[in-house]
């Protein structure tokens, strides 16, 4: 199921980020761990709307920080 790919994702980067000094941008995180662009999108929005995560940056390469 699509859900739980992005749940499973979801866990993966917040594993890359306490691993990565709580941040990391988002190309760095969708190009290390090599997995689906589209599903690491969901999952980082996921993140962001739980409150996990925070979104800095105006460009497309956003820099994403563990809250």
């Amino acid at each position: 199921m699509m859900i739980t790919r992005i749940g499973i994702m979801a866990g993966e980067i917040w594993e890359y980020l306490e691993k990565h000094n709580r941040q990391a941008l988002m190309s760095d995180i969708i190009s290390d761990l090599e997995k689906d662009r589209d599903i690491a999108l969901m999952s980082i929005g996921w993140l962001a709307r739980e409150g996990h995560v925070v979104l800095e940056g105006g460009s497309s390469n956003y820099m994403i920080k563990l809250t």
